[in-house]
């Protein structure tokens, strides 16, 4: 028996990788969060699956689902939406699991970042603008940050930040980037990427608070900060270059 962690993706369906299919279609059991997965997901599951919502479930109960399925030898599919390797609490899960003795691997899924970045028409690493990302989040009703991670220290870098969870205190994120990047940075934010209802919203950090309580964004979404968003007149890469030698 094993418990498989796969990636959802951001949300369309048709964003699932084959194996997370595959693997997905061969479990008896899948635990999911039904806020999060969509149910074309789910359509990929076996007619007889014991499906579990785990919305509403802690991590007490959600280890007493896994352990109840290892007892029975029946695979479990432990859906995450996005990727599973950031923001995703499977670490925890991980933990209960090897305490437990009970066998688990990872199937990587499409990250809302990147789904963000493509519904932008976006590469978030242009030469000679920005090369360097940084994934976080804020601390507002979530685990604190640890020491030298806030938005104030981060944002010195100068570097493309890509937010999760932070969409609902965007005048907050405003005020703690102001300073580092200014009232011009462009700014995009990027709600339910990939689905049908995705909304995209663009603007700098002078009105994107005031567009995303206008559009009513309270959740899943994801805030793009950084020069790379309008770039123009950059150089070539040097993957490319007419110059470099390929022999």
């Amino acid at each position: 028996m094993t418990v498989h962690f796969i990636g959802a993706g951001p949300g369309a369906a048709d964003l699932l990788t084959l194996r997370a299919a595959r693997l997905i279609a061969e479990s008896p059991v899948c635990l999911y969060a039904g806020a999060l997965v969509p149910v074309e997901v789910l359509g990929h599951c076996p007619p007889d699956v014991r499906l579990v919502d785990t919305a509403n479930l802690d991590l007490d109960q959600i280890t007493t689902e896994l352990a109840a399925a290892h007892a029975a030898g029946r695979d479990v599919a432990r859906l995450h939406s996005g990727d599973p390797s950031v923001f995703s609490a499977m670490a925890e899960q991980m933990r209960r699991l090897d305490a437990l003795g009970i066998p688990y691997d990872v199937t990587p899924g499409v990250p809302a970042f990147a789904a963000a970045a493509a519904s932008l028409n976006r590469e978030l690493t242009v030469p000679g603008v920005g090369q360097t990302v940084v994934l976080t989040r804020t601390s507002a009703r979530a685990t604190p940050m640890p020491p030298g991670e806030d938005l104030a220290t981060l944002g010195r870098s100068g570097a493309t930040l890509v937010l999760h969870l932070a969409v609902q205190r965007i005048e907050e994120v405003v005020a703690e980037l102001l300073p580092n990047y200014g009232p011009g940075c462009p700014v995009a934010v990027v709600a339910r990427a990939s689905r049908e209802d995705e909304l995209v919203l663009r603007g700098t950090l002078a009105d994107i608070a005031e567009q995303v309580r206008a559009a009513g964004v309270k959740r899943t979404a994801v805030i793009v900060v950084g020069k790379v968003l309008t770039a123009e007149g950059f150089p070539d890469s040097h993957l490319y270059s007419t110059a470099r030698s390929r022999s």
